[in-house]
């Protein structure tokens, strides 16, 4: 190789590509071994489709506040208009299209740095060896002094619950729905599930969630977790909670969801949000000597290494936190990391989350279930959007922005946003977080009156302790 760095990545989502384009940066040669396009799930059935659709959803939501701000529709003669409805064939042929499109930016970006990319199934053949079945059949062994392996998840199914691509749905295969359901039954509680139930509830359709947990989003803060839980049930949505999913079956145009005591709960169509499982069986890889956990998931340390020399991990397939934020940056942490360059070992309170319902809900940093169990000492404060002047201008009822910040020092460490545009309201307090700036920092900066970002200001204008 004549001294220069081969580097084989397994797999082209976010984990993937993102490296890559590290790697060859750094004077590396680069392969990329890729399956079904780059951007993987992130930009062909996950991130980018849902976040495209809920868009759409987002829009048709904003239009129901649209009479308390003197907005109102009317038809052709002037007569109020009664509905209004979306077209879910040509929502989702935009979704399609915007994804692909994404893909094929990548695919030249990559193509522009010199990066070769094999499209096949990669599996690894010992620590420094990849061998790609190609899709003529054949075989190709790519030699290489580091792999990365960014084989990401998919949807989890259960014996009693198979999707059928038509009724009975898992989130990759929501794009091939052309008429909108009657009712649609979502199974699972977590962020999946939250985000599509409020979607299509946004977009008009009946909506049942079905919830094992007392609350949904049980992974995320219970003040949010309510708020959003209010609203959906406000606006129609029927959740049941503690109920769990027996089996899922279709009769026809009807499809049954039957829960474990024995009730039963109809409709049109059933989308199963029920986890991830890792791509990580029948590659190789503990032949080569990369532990998996018990969930299949690939152990890392925090510089993205492997148990096998000259093997990384990124992304989902790792299970440490399924973002594509947070895949990247594990690949990107790998790359630096093997190639000598200056890294930073991944630190997981950096990383700035957000939860794509409606409202919004946006976390950085230390939880409250972290401060309530003891795990960090921190002063809080919680500040409802209702009181914000820009919030009343819009029509915005619910939210709050909420900050953790430790006594004494007055340092930053945590935050929640629930509202619209959450994911852009929280970069303030991810910067403050990851620079461990203090509250009066942060209060210090101008904000623009009025805006959302004004309520971040002022909780953390509400945290000053004045000197003793």
């Amino acid at each position: 190789m004549g001294g220069v760095e081969r580097v084989v990545i397994v797999g082209g989502g976010p984990g993937g590509y993102e490296p890559a384009l590290v790697a060859a940066q750094l004077g590396a040669e680069v392969v990329v071994v890729d399956t079904d396009g780059l951007g993987g799930s992130a930009v062909l059935t996950d991130c980018v489709p849902s976040k495209t659709l809920i868009a759409t959803s987002e829009l048709m939501g904003d239009l129901v506040v649209a009479p308390e701000l003197g907005v109102n529709f009317t038809d052709a003669e002037g007569d109020a208009a009664t509905s209004v409805v979306v077209d879910l064939a040509r929502v989702n042929r935009r979704v399609k299209s915007l994804a692909a499109s994404q893909s094929t930016d990548i695919a030249r970006r990559v193509e522009r740095e010199g990066i070769r990319v094999v499209t096949g199934r990669g599996r690894l053949d010992g620590p420094g060896r990849v061998v790609v079945d190609l899709p003529d059949g054949g075989t190709e062994t790519l030699e290489a002094s580091m792999v990365l392996l960014a084989t990401g998840a998919a949807p989890r199914t259960l014996p009693s619950a198979q999707p059928d691509g038509e009724r009975i749905l898992t989130w990759e295969q929501v794009y091939d729905i052309d008429e909108v359901p009657s009712r649609m039954i979502v199974v699972g509680s977590g962020v999946t599930g939250a985000e599509f139930a409020s979607a299509y509830l946004n977009l008009g359709v009946d909506v049942t969630l079905v919830s094992s947990r007392d609350l949904v989003l049980p992974g995320e803060d219970a003040d949010a977790a309510q708020v959003l839980e209010d609203v959906l049930e406000r606006r129609g949505m029927t959740v049941m909670h503690r109920s769990r999913m027996e089996s899922v079956t279709r009769d026809g145009d009807v499809v049954t969801v039957t829960l474990t005591d024995g009730r039963t709960v109809e409709g049109s169509h059933c989308l199963l949000a029920l986890g991830s499982v890792p791509n990580t069986a029948g590659i190789g890889l503990e032949e080569a000597g990369v532990t998996l956990d018990d969930g299949g998931f690939v152990r890392v340390d925090r510089v993205s290494r492997t148990t096998a020399r000259g093997v990384y991990a990124a992304g989902d397939c790792t299970g440490v936190l399924m973002l594509a934020s947070v895949a990247a940056m594990q690949g990107r942490i790998a790359m630096q990391h093997h190639l000598g360059d200056a890294v930073a070992p991944l630190d997981l309170r950096d990383v700035s989350s957000n939860v794509f319902t409606s409202p919004e809900i946006a976390t950085v940093g230390w939880s409250q279930k972290a401060v309530d169990e003891g795990e960090i000492v921190a002063e809080q404060v919680r500040l409802d959007l209702a009181g914000n002047p820009r919030a009343k201008m819009q029509g915005v009822h619910d939210g709050f922005v909420k900050l953790f910040c430790r006594p004494g020092t007055g340092i930053v460490v945590g935050g929640v946003v629930v509202g619209p545009r959450a994911s852009e309201l929280i970069h303030p307090l991810s910067i403050a977080v990851s620079q461990s700036l203090t509250a009066d920092a942060l209060a210090g900066a101008f904000t623009v009156y009025p805006s959302m970002s004004g309520s971040v200001a002022e909780a953390a204008r509400r945290l000053h302790h004045r000197p003793a």
